[in-house]
């Protein structure tokens, strides 16, 4: 750290030109990145549903690999009207011409159906990139026909799973510019607050800015040809703005207490990236090993998060190490540029004896035992909720109400022809067409179901397509799904039966069921990627299992008053794909202040050995910036309560939940009375570990292991 510091401090103007450039060409090809979203694709590799999409598309193309529907409406015509019939016609004739439309299949009129409504669905054909990238266009030429051909009399809309998370994807974005109007003023002036002049506030957003431009501009080029999810576009500005704010934070209050300490601009950047540039390092490692265990799922939605997420960290770290030292020492004056009224020179007057903070500090240090069982026991209430906490996926109607979307989206469901699942049964070897009377007959007694019908291909599949009365995200028709897979289709159908079901309800069956057993897994990983990293780093058996055991803890609480204020925030079930999200952004973040706090304690002791000092040394030095850095980005993600989507507002409480309690009962009250009453524990290794780790490691040693050791030898504070 200490090599890089001097090298950027030396060449720190080519590095500002280069960062200029590399932003430069950031925001050249922004402008192209709203046009390049696409919807999340919550496509479970490897499952049953996506096995069936592949195989019905291959063995039917026609149908394809997915379906959507045409529904259409008019004001004053009946369905039976000639003029009506010729407007439904001549847009099925025209979306038939389309390349990557297939079947173009009326759908039987159904005794719930308002005489004024007719429905259409339509195959569509091509890889999935590709055939979402064509219902834009299809739902344009569909409205544009019918238009022409009834002079505004009948209208259509284009409903089906990927349109409607094309249609939050867009509110997404839209939600986001909002928030973002409102959070970037409000983080500038706490920042402007805190740090006590406007340009030390200008150039820690300058940094976290950066990263999260430069970021967006790969995540751009690299969409070209597959499109930007929208959701990744949120974790980068999230993930960006948090750990970017952090480390500059960090590099700029090293900085000033160089400065305050007599060292010229260019002295105090190298030695603040000599000293905080390894807590950064650490930090940002932190939360790519936080990220990675998304990776393992078979979610592809869940990878592109993380890969958004390791973007993020990875781009601000950089930054941090490169930019920030370069800004600093260039521009060391425009840290007390417009300063705050009690901030300006000669106006402090400090007053005799210990101040509140450290009369307060001192209480803690001298009563730990009462402070951490305190703590515990408020984060353990917080999290008790968490066991009446339900998770389901739900399309955000209240977004959808005011769009043409919603509105078919509405006429479908209130006319109980809301679905289509797809049976794909394969035909064993030898034998014919697979036996379906007994299944289809059984299904058309069922009062969830509209239609039932069998095809053939005649050589290889048999295709049974069920009409579900009931939208693939409700109760109703999870219920339907588990009756099919579990009694209906072991009953009914032949032993040893190869059996695959497509559809927007089986997608969203095997997206839960998926979660459901990929949590677990993905919280092992985070727990061990972080133990690993923080032994080596800290030399410790017991710093690492204390920092998973007391993020675990407030994620609980996070979750637990999300429990309770989701009724609240729109809904009171919770998108399954939120616990996966929210354990990475906290994990990583708690990561954060983690590193930040004990990294002070563990030099501070190693030095002079003396553990309630060191405890004290860490919190004074660490209060500023982990404060800041958590109000910061509490006041940014308090934007997020005033979105639309009711997914945004669930992620912004239990993000906001979690920095808030992490930063104040964990960081400031929890860790430093463990880290008191532990003492010399807290840096206990296993006979003979320590001699395994290698010899570079007097810095490592505990006094009692390291006092024959030069005093030459030993870290400084």
């Amino acid at each position: 750290m200490r090599r890089i510091g001097a090298f950027v401090v030396r060449y720190r103007y080519a590095v500002m030109t280069g960062w200029l450039v590399l932003v430069a060409a950031s925001l050249a090809v922004l402008p192209s990145l709203p046009r390049m979203l696409q919807p999340p694709d919550i496509t479970v590799d490897r499952s049953a549903s996506a096995a069936a999409s592949e195989l019905i598309a291959e063995r039917f193309p026609d149908i394809g690999g997915r379906q959507v529907m045409l529904a259409f409406t008019s004001r004053t015509l009946p369905a039976d009207d000639p003029a009506y019939r010729r407007t439904t016609r001549a847009v099925t004739d025209a979306m038939s011409e389309h390349a990557r439309v297939g079947a173009a299949l009326p759908v039987p009129r159904t005794e719930d159906q308002h005489p004024r409504h007719a429905y259409v669905m339509l195959g569509v054909t091509g890889a999935t990139d590709t055939a979402r990238r064509v219902l834009p266009e299809l739902d344009a030429r569909a409205e544009e026909v019918a238009r022409d051909h009834s002079d505004g009399a009948v209208s259509v809309a284009l409903v089906g799973l990927d349109p409607v998370l094309s249609e939050l994807a867009r509110a997404t974005t839209e939600d986001l510019r909002s928030a973002e109007t409102y959070a970037v003023p409000a983080a500038a002036l706490l920042l402007a607050v805190g740090l006590g002049s406007v340009g030390a506030a200008a150039l820690v957003l300058l940094l976290a800015g950066t990263a999260i431009v430069l970021s967006l501009g790969v995540l751009t080029l690299t969409g070209l040809s597959h499109g930007v999810d929208a959701t990744a576009v949120t974790v980068v500005a999230t993930v960006g703005l948090g750990v970017g704010l952090d480390y500059a934070l960090l590099m700029t209050l090293r900085h000033r207490r160089r400065r305050a300490a007599g060292l010229p601009p260019e002295r105090a950047a190298e030695q603040a990236t000599a000293t905080a540039g390894a807590t950064v390092v650490l930090a940002g490692t932190a939360v790519v090993t936080t990220a990675v265990g998304l990776l393992l799922t078979d979610i592809a939605y869940m990878r592109t998060l993380a890969l958004a997420a390791v973007l993020a960290a990875s781009t601000a770290t950089l930054a941090s190490l490169t930019l920030m030292p370069a800004l600093l020492a260039s521009c060391d004056r425009v840290l007390a540029w417009a300063p705050m009224p009690w901030a300006r020179p000669g106006r402090r007057r400090p007053k005799a004896g210990p101040t509140a903070w450290e009369r307060w500090t001192g209480h803690l240090l001298r009563h730990p035992g009462r402070y951490a069982t305190a703590a515990v026991l408020l984060l353990l209430l917080a999290a008790a909720p968490v066991l009446g906490l339900r998770t389901a996926l739900h399309f955000d109607r209240a977004v959808l109400s005011d769009t043409t979307l919603g509105a078919g989206l509405a006429r479908m469901e209130d006319d109980r022809i809301a679905s289509l699942t797809l049976v794909a049964l394969p035909h064993p070897e030898d034998a014919g067409s697979v036996e379906t009377q007994s299944l289809t007959a059984e299904l058309r007694k069922d009062p969830r179901v509209f239609l039932t019908t069998a095809i053939d291909d005649g050589r290889e599949l048999t295709l049974v397509l069920i009409g579900e009365r009931q939208a693939p995200d409700t109760d109703a028709a999870a219920a339907l799904q588990r009756h099919l897979r579990e009694d209906l289709v072991p009953r009914l159908l032949p032993a040893g039966q190869p059996v695959l079901i497509a559809g927007p309800a089986a997608t969203v069956h095997d997206l839960t069921a998926e979660v459901d057993d990929q949590v677990g897994l993905v919280l092992v990983v985070i727990c061990c990627g972080t133990f690993v990293l923080t032994f080596l780093v800290f030399r410790s058996v017991v710093v690492p299992l204390k920092a998973i055991a007391m993020n675990l803890l407030c994620v609980a609480a996070a979750f637990g008053m999300l429990a309770l204020a989701a009724p609240v925030l729109g809904h009171p079930a919770v998108n399954p794909l939120l616990p996966l999200i929210t354990l990475t952004l906290v994990f990583g973040l708690s990561m954060d202040y983690e590193v930040f706090l004990v990294h002070r304690i563990a030099e501070h002791y190693r030095a002079h050995g003396d553990n309630a000092a060191a405890v004290l040394h860490g919190l004074r030095r660490t209060a500023l910036p982990i404060s800041l850095a958590a109000g910061v980005l509490v006041v940014s993600l308090t934007g997020l309560l005033g979105t639309h989507r009711q997914d945004l507002r669930q992620i912004g409480f239990v993000v906001m939940v979690a920095v808030v309690l992490d930063a104040t009962v964990v960081r400031m009250v929890l860790a430093p009375a463990l880290m008191r009453l532990m003492g010399r524990a807290n840096w206990w290794l296993p006979g003979g570990l320590g001699r395994v780790l290698s010899a570079r490691d007097a810095e490592a040693r505990v006094p009692a292991q390291a006092s024959a050791a030069p005093t030459a030898d030993r870290p400084r504070v």
